[in-house]
């Protein structure tokens, strides 16, 4: 998709990624809404065709809305980017609460979008649906069960949509990467957050949204910042019960045992 004159939603935009993305694509020529549950006039006041709008995507009422003022504001939404996204909980203990919310903002606030674009998209026979998930969708995140879960699905999510409704118009795509110099690699993620950094580089926001825009130019669907992401995940697959024991290990190095 070439992003000149297109109309892009991008959630979580109000920094880090997200912010990053928002940029670049209105960069690229494209109208976009920098959307958020913080302020989001920071970022899309530096942008010429651009508005910011305060979003919970942690409800389906809340993207409904989030999709008619964007529709509002630019008309139909051509690209989504489901970007939004949180790290909560370490292991089995986490609060229900916790378990909850990193549900509905990782996954199930794409199925909520996908679910109320996804019509008129097949109507006009085109339409771009794109995630961030991470590489802990594809491998794991030591130190964080409802992270590794949240993320998981959200790979599988994309991998369905793009199954079911690739034929028919509809473009996907799903962003997986690794260490990024953001808030939420700064926190501390049960510990995990440690082995991310020494995986491999940690990448500036503007760099990873450099990679997505050529991914959706190209229309492809795993978009990897970090290559050695794609070597992890080969491992993985050609031997499950190694990866597994080098994971054990990490775990406890990093945090103890489970």
């Amino acid at each position: 998709m070439e992003l000149q004159g297109r109309n892009v939603v991008v959630t979580g935009a109000a920094r880090g990624i997200g912010a990053a993305l928002a940029q670049r694509f209105h960069a690229g020529g494209a109208n976009v809404v920098v959307a958020d549950v913080l302020d989001p006039n920071p970022v899309a006041d530096g942008l010429e065709r651009a508005i910011g709008i305060v979003a919970d995507v942690s409800t389906e009422e809340g993207n409904i809305a989030l999709i008619r003022a964007a529709e509002d504001a630019f008309g139909p939404v051509d690209l989504f980017f489901a970007n939004a996204g949180l790290a909560l909980g370490v292991d089995l203990t986490t609060p229900e609460e916790d378990w909850d919310l990193a549900f509905a903002v990782n996954i199930h606030a794409h199925r909520w979008a996908a679910k109320h674009l996804i019509d008129g998209w097949l109507q006009r026979g085109e339409g771009y649906f794109c995630s961030t998930a991470s590489a802990a969708g594809l491998l794991a995140q030591i130190g964080s069960a409802a992270y590794t879960v949240t993320k998981r699905a959200a790979v599988a999510f994309a991998e369905w949509l793009s199954i079911t409704y690739g034929d028919r118009g509809v473009r996907v795509s799903c962003l997986c990467p690794q260490g990024v110099n953001t808030d939420m690699l700064n926190s501390d993620i049960g510990g995990g957050t440690d082995v991310v950094r020494a995986a491999g580089d940690v990448l500036e926001p503007a760099e990873v949204a450099d990679v997505v825009a050529d991914a959706i130019a190209t229309e492809r669907f795993l978009i990897l910042p970090h290559p050695e992401v794609q070597q992890y995940v080969e491992r993985k697959a050609n031997d499950h019960e190694r990866w597994l024991a080098g994971m054990r290990r990490l775990q406890a190095r990093v945090v103890g045992p489970g």
